[in-house]
């Protein structure tokens, strides 16, 4: 459903000169799975998954969804994936339920339609509380749980989730993690970006760790931690980084 070869995205800086943000990046996502994208910030996490929503164009290498390329075919990948960040950019003067609607229409949805997937996902999200509460009286709870309505309004096959849970409190994080997971149980294909371990010890079923634009490892978490002879999640990431980095700093010199 999703396939990432090669991909690569660089740009000029005038002090370091080239800068690859992504540097060969290659991996495949299946329905009915979530697969992970472990790193810190600045790993290049978000620079590949604006490449797969179409909002960035890679240096080199490609990226299909559901078998139309990102650069080639941007509008039939646009109608087939749903996206979602921590930064929920949500209208101030809109009401939850104006802006859950006014995506659906964007996505080409019939009237008929567009109303029972809105009933549909205001009552498996519990939001009919607050349907008709302004975007600048929403708690942030609120506003995460209109980013995820819209984000699966027109019901699309692949999901693409960007640090959602970043800055939340727990228990708002607990409940978008729970609609990660029960999206999966539908059959979607996730992919589920974070620099937060425990958050891909209980969802993912793959992971790919990613530092200064490279994927260091990748397979599923006991595979990974038998491989690399690691007792768990943080210690096989911080090795692996730290491997990278005396690597690259021994190229260097």
């Amino acid at each position: 459903m999703i396939r990432v070869t090669e991909l690569t995205k660089g740009f000029d800086d005038l002090r370091r000169g080239w800068v690859a943000a992504l540097d060969h990046v290659s991996f495949e996502v299946h329905p009915g799975e979530i697969y992970g994208l472990l790193g810190p910030n600045g790993a290049g996490k978000t620079t590949c998954l604006r490449i797969l929503s179409t909002v960035l164009r890679p240096t080199g290498g490609s990226a299909t969804i559901a078998g139309y390329d990102v650069t080639t075919h941007p509008t039939e990948v646009r109608q087939r994936i749903g996206f979602m960040s921590n930064n929920t950019g949500i209208y101030d003067r809109m009401t939850a339920w104006e802006m859950v609607e006014y995506y659906g229409r964007l996505y080409g949805l019939s009237e008929e339609v567009l109303n029972r997937r809105l009933d549909s996902i205001f009552t498996t999200l519990q939001m009919h509380d607050f349907r008709d509460t302004l975007g600048a009286k929403m708690s942030t709870g609120m506003k995460q749980k209109v980013s995820i309505a819209r984000a699966i309004v027109h019901d699309p096959p692949v999901l693409i989730f960007d640090e959602p849970t970043s800055g939340l409190d727990v228990l708002v994080a607990r409940k978008v993690l729970s609609t990660v997971q029960s999206l999966k149980d539908q059959g979607k294909c996730i992919i589920f970006s974070t620099h937060i371990m425990r958050e891909v010890e209980k969802l993912c079923d793959r992971i790919a760790i990613i530092h200064k634009g490279s994927i260091l490892a990748s397979g599923t978490l006991p595979e990974l931690q038998d491989k690399y002879e690691q007792p768990d999640t943080e210690e096989l990431f911080f090795d692996l980084i730290e491997q990278h980095d005396k690597q690259a700093v021994a190229t260097a010199d």
